[in-house]
């Protein structure tokens, strides 16, 4: 069993397991999934300022933060006795492309010619991780919500913004990875 576990799962069983989470959480308490709202509960708890966007019954959403630390409870446990060993797979034209960009690290999610301490205070790091991380956060707010939010919970409501949202997360990803991407690794 464990070994089963270990193993990618293919994305016929994978997404309608995630597919499940919306008609279970609906039919379970009339909730709807998201994971970018959580910040939001987590500074209106934290901080007792008088910020009229942090002024709310935040305790009605305390579900919200039970379902992120189950996320990251669940990413602990697999990432500790769970993990695969194998190196990840990636198709040999992207090995190429990496390696053209001087990226010989293509066993990890996170190159260590990319993601390390000396790389974030340089201008590549500076750009993938602070100017990046704030167009994360500002597109999430600016959007109403995560890609996760809309293009699960929001696309399964039939909700005209979701589309549009999902619609824009995907044009910026494939604009971000074919065209800006290979700008800033030849930097």
């Amino acid at each position: 069993m464990i070994e089963f576990l270990k193993q990618p799962w293919a994305w016929y069983v994978a997404g309608p397991l995630i597919g499940l989470m919306v008609p279970a959480l609906l039919i379970l308490g009339n909730k709807t999934l998201g994971i970018s709202s959580s910040l939001r509960h987590v500074c209106a708890a934290c901080i007792p300022a008088k910020i009229p966007f942090f002024n709310y019954d935040w305790k009605k959403e305390a579900w919200n933060l039970v379902f992120v630390a189950g996320i990251i409870l669940g990413a602990f446990i697999v990432a500790t006795f769970l993990s695969n060993p194998n190196p990840v797979s990636i198709n040999p034209k992207l090995v190429a492309e990496l390696n053209g960009y001087g990226i010989t690290d293509q066993h990890s999610l996170l190159p260590d010619q990319l993601f390390n301490w000396q790389q974030l205070f340089t201008v590549k790091g500076l750009f993938f991780m602070v100017f990046g991380g704030f167009l994360v956060g500002f597109g999430t707010r600016y959007a109403g919500g995560c890609t996760s939010g809309h293009a699960i919970m929001g696309l399964s409501n039939l909700q005209l913004p979701s589309l549009i949202a999902t619609i824009s997360f995907m044009a910026g990803g494939f604009l971000m990875a074919n065209v800006i991407l290979p700008f800033i690794l030849k930097l």
